[in-house]
């Protein structure tokens, strides 16, 4: 029994790894004087007291020490805690558990630094935090996960824990990272309808191949293979296997830990076909137009993609007419001796809605007012999903956000009613560019610019830019405001500085045309495709000749003089309804110009300019493009078109297998390419994958057919002749300067005289 007269200490000792047990011996219960605390370096008394239960003038007894100790441990601040008894005081003794004073690495390759401590971070091991054994190790199993992930098998990892002053430790762990896992084989059983290499094209996952370094693909990764089992099983049901299922999928890993072999085990079953397909439910009599818009009919084999695709068409069509929250259901009946399958449309389209307010948030710098102009939703109009969707694409190529999200919102407490929630996330609109690169034509290349594409919040765009290279140097400055006035019309100001030497290949002249001017241009939108261009300018083009100069030119010169003053009007149109300006895959583009020197000009003359593309896919990742280009110029009034305005072909960009800008018509004396008045190129270009990267749509090879030449009534030129046609394969690339194309052409048609260039490369469009 406890006696209060005399000092008897009474202590409850407990290890880290053992269960709380009971107090040594049974004490008396006994009213607390006071409490002490011992054994403290960093952790405040104050700190132990918020959680010790007890406190002066409790009644100390053996369940209240034990509360006590449960607690103290349970905080993670203690290794050791231990409570006595003195007199009518309560003496807590602890040890505290070290801190961390920082966590490092070593032997790591495959990851940087930083990447790893977020990792460790996300476990909660970090310096600060208390040193606990299993918080390292799930720590140290973390690590493990990082680099299995990225198919490091063999990857070893080592923790060592270093004391240093303070109470304090080091944690290291070691890594010895050994080869990547590679996977040897993917191979499928009971797979009888396709063949396995048809199954392998539907998956990122495959053996190694020539370009595994760029694609990766030859390395396991748990959610890739999650993507490809998706990819197969969508496959079958495209192809109208309803029965379809993944049996099971084995991951084998080698005893060497450096190979790794996937097994997929499936049921084909039957391929179904539709005998019948019907709409149901309210249809808002529109049965025929609704029915128009699905994909599978009566006969066809089951695809899931069409039945996709068809639910979406007609919610989207009931979305056109306000009926925001309209939704489509597919009921099967499956009928198993036949292999057919009946699908019943039933349709709800819910109640037709208003939009009540379109709420705009997240633009701290752009103005309301910018963005709303982009909308073609409106406030207190029927709710129509093709508009709502139009404006986030327009909202989305402003240019001006990272991520655009467009959201509706029933109004409570009202059922024909939904709000509009439009929030953005602005990006930097502001750069300055500092750039290099090498033409296979012009050699190294240099640029720099400064350009703002939302001046003080107000859409409008102003950009300072400079080229140079081995035949150019230009220096421009534009300013476009999209909304010069509220209907939309655009206003486009440039002013521009520029040299050019057309006698690239010359070696004894330097002859060059300095050009100075300005223009002002308005677009004024017809459509949401369509924009009409209207625009007049000023322009002074400067000739230094020399004594290798060209005849042609110095004809010209010798007519007007070394200075030029042109002032053209122009008047154009463009179309594009291209699902991607960088890399298409469907749709078209179109633009017509046309230009007219007028007289308060030296120069007299028209020119007028078509382009057409066309982009058609007919198979995953196999995509057409045609390309067509004209071009023609005429002078008036008895004078000549002017020298400066010719067109040129040859080369990437218009004929490949030819130098760039070398064919037409040649100057007589020193055959020099001089260009001519009438332009004619045609493209006919097939893209797809390059093989072993899966449907990569930045990295693609070609095969093109180029077929074009250049006319000109210029007195005493030569060469010319018909249109020239080239062939050969290539490699496009989205690179991070901008789309790369690189070709291998060569001539079908070759004449005396013209000049040829096999490899040739360029940074620009898609043509």
């Amino acid at each position: 029994m406890f006696k209060p007269h005399r000092f008897v200490p009474k202590t409850v000792a407990v290890a880290v790894v053992a269960a709380y047990s009971m107090m040594a011996h049974a004490a008396a219960p006994f009213v607390v004087q006071d409490v002490r605390i011992e054994g403290l370096q960093r952790v405040e008394a104050g700190t132990v007291f918020a959680y010790l239960p007890i406190k002066k003038g409790d009644t100390f007894t053996d369940d209240k020490g034990s509360e006590a100790i449960r607690a103290l441990f349970a905080t993670g601040f203690f290794n050791d805690v231990r409570i006595a008894t003195e007199g009518n005081v309560v003496i807590v003794r602890v040890q505290e558990r070290p801190a961390i004073s920082g966590v490092d690495f070593s032997g790591d390759k495959e990851f940087d630094k930083e990447t790893l401590t977020k990792a460790m971070k996300a476990v909660g091991l970090s310096p600060g935090q208390y040193y606990d054994k299993s918080l390292v190790d799930k720590a140290e199993q973390e690590l493990k996960r990082q680099y299995l992930s990225h198919g490091f098998y063999a990857a070893e990892v080592t923790t060592t824990i270093t004391p240093v002053d303070a109470n304090r430790v080091n944690v290291l762990f070691s890594v010895i990272e050994g080869p990547k896992a590679k996977i040897e084989q993917v191979a499928f059983i009971g797979n009888k309808t396709f063949k396995a290499s048809t199954l392998n094209d539907e998956m990122q996952l495959s053996t190694p191949n020539w370009f595994s370094w760029y694609t990766k693909n030859d390395l396991y990764a748990k959610d890739k293979l999650a993507g490809d089992l998706e990819n197969i099983r969508n496959y079958y049901l495209n192809r109208g296997y309803l029965e379809f299922s993944i049996e099971s999928t084995q991951v084998q890993v080698a005893p060497d830990k450096q190979s790794m072999y996937l097994t997929v085990t499936l049921h084909e079953g039957e391929p179904y076909k539709i005998s019948s397909i019907v709409l149901a439910g309210n249809l808002l009599d529109k049965q025929a137009e609704l029915q128009k818009l699905l994909t599978l009919k009566a006969g066809d084999t089951f695809s899931a993609e069409k039945l996709q695709a068809s639910t979406k068409a007609v919610v989207d069509k009931l979305g056109q007419y306000g009926y925001a929250f309209a939704s489509v259901n597919a009921q099967p009946q499956i009928d198993q001796a036949h292999h057919t399958v009946a699908l019943t449309m039933q349709v709800d389209p819910g109640r037709r809605v208003y939009v009540r307010r379109i709420n705009i948030t997240g633009n701290t710098r752009t103005r309301d007012e910018v963005m709303r102009r982009e909308m073609r939703q409106f406030e207190s109009s029927w709710f129509d999903s093709s508009r709502l969707k139009l404006s986030e694409d327009r909202l989305n190529r402003l240019g001006y956000f990272t991520d655009v999200k467009v959201t509706t919102a029933p109004v409570e407490g009202s059922q024909d009613e939904v709000d509009v929630n439009v929030k953005v996330t602005e990006k930097p609109t502001g750069a300055v560019t500092l750039g290099a690169g090498f033409s296979s034509t012009d050699k190294v290349v240099l640029s720099a610019g400064i350009s703002q594409d939302n001046v003080f919040g107000s859409g409008t765009s102003l950009s300072v830019n400079a080229n140079t290279a081995k035949s150019y140097r230009t220096v421009t400055v534009t300013q476009v405001d999209p909304y010069f006035t509220v209907d939309g019309i655009k206003r486009i100001t440039d002013v521009f500085y520029r040299t050019y030497q057309p006698l690239l290949y010359s070696t004894s002249s330097s002859f060059q045309i300095i050009s100075a001017g300005a223009d002002l241009k308005f677009g004024v939108p017809f459509s949401e495709l369509d924009t009409v261009f209207f625009g007049i300018g000023f322009e002074n083009d400067r000739f230094q000749p020399d004594a290798a100069t060209p005849q042609t030119y110095l004809n010209y010169i010798q007519q007007f003089g070394t200075s030029v003053n042109n002032v053209p009007v122009t008047i154009g149109w463009s179309r594009d309804s291209r699902d991607s300006a960088l890399v298409p895959s469907r749709g078209y583009y179109t633009q017509a110009n046309g230009e007219l020197g007028t007289p308060l000009g030296d120069t007299q003359y028209y020119k007028v300019d078509l382009q057409t593309q066309y982009y058609y896919s007919f198979a995953r990742g196999f995509v057409l493009g045609l390309n067509g280009q004209a071009g023609y110029g005429q002078g008036i009034g008895g004078k000549p078109f002017p020298i400066f305005k010719n067109y040129f072909a040859g080369g990437i960009g218009s004929v490949r297998g030819y130098q760039p800008s070398s064919l037409g018509p040649r100057d007589p004396t020193t055959g020099d390419p001089i260009g001519g008045d009438k332009l004619l190129v045609g493209n006919i270009e097939l893209t797809f994958p390059l093989p072993g990267t899966g449907y990569d749509r930045t990295l693609r090879v070609f095969t093109f057919l180029d077929g074009g030449n250049v006319w000109g009534d210029t007195g005493g030129s030569v060469g010319a002749n018909g249109l020239r046609y080239g062939y050969g394969v290539g490699l496009a690339w989205i690179s991070p300067v901008g789309p790369l194309k690189i070709s291998l052409g060569f001539p079908l048609v070759k004449h005396d005289g013209d000049q040829y260039q096999k490899f040739q490369f360029q940074i620009g469009t898609a043509f």
